[in-house]
């Protein structure tokens, strides 16, 4: 079984030295290289080829995630866990939006940064639980901004209309049950169709269902 390369990047020596200490009473993995900058971090990949790169986010003139950004790129073979002491959403993202496949703070356990490492090496992806529930925070955040863009060409009015064409109404009990009239609801389903760039009620109304419309009704 080959060992995992091992690049360690932080511009404190006395942590890597602590990571490499680590890392080495493991058999399984190779520690090949050392940096402290963003710049030394991209030139040791390209010379040396690790397998994973463990890289500090605060790193002297370019940051970590700029370097893992170019890393990634350039080195799509190489993987990259964010190693830091913060747990800030700005730094989380930005480091998940530059391609770093793990993240984990500095306050983890020996034996749970062999596991990320080892599970990181295998293709997987890990956050550390400190910062997981942030992430499906924010991807619900996203799903809803979406979802709730999808109806943003509607007015409050049309937005009725399409609920009630969702439920399967007619246009005579859609306006009878928004005290319209029947050539008015013929007006706002035709407008709504357009807006959708949906050819039919039955598209409208999956369209509807399926961007959740019931919960951007309001009264």
């Amino acid at each position: 079984m080959s060992k995992q390369r091992i690049l360690l990047v932080d511009d404190h020596e006395v942590v890597r030295l602590g990571l490499k200490a680590l890392l080495e009473r493991h058999p399984q993995f190779d520690v090949v290289a050392e940096a402290s900058t963003a710049r030394e971090a991209i030139e040791m990949v390209s010379n040396t080829q690790p397998d994973v790169v463990v890289m500090d986010i605060r790193l002297p003139g370019s940051s970590g995630i700029e370097a893992c950004e170019e890393i990634t790129r350039r080195f799509p073979d190489t993987k990259v866990i964010m190693l830091t002491s913060y747990a800030e959403d700005e730094m989380l993202f930005s480091s998940i939006r530059a391609g770093a496949s793990g993240y984990v703070l500095k306050q983890i356990g020996g034996e749970d940064l062999v596991r990320a490492i080892e599970a990181v090496g295998r293709g997987e992806a890990l956050l550390d639980p400190a910062v997981t529930q942030r992430v499906f925070q924010e991807v619900r955040r996203a799903v809803k901004e979406e979802e709730a863009s999808a109806f943003a060409h509607l007015s409050q009015q049309e937005k009725h209309v399409l609920l009630l064409v969702s439920e399967g109404k007619t246009n005579r009990e859609i306006a009878k049950a928004l005290f319209l009239g029947e050539g008015t609801v013929r007006n706002y389903v035709s407008s709504i169709l357009s807006k959708l760039g949906v050819s039919n009620r039955a598209e409208a109304a999956a369209y509807a269902v399926g961007h959740s419309l019931r919960e951007y009704i309001t009264t």
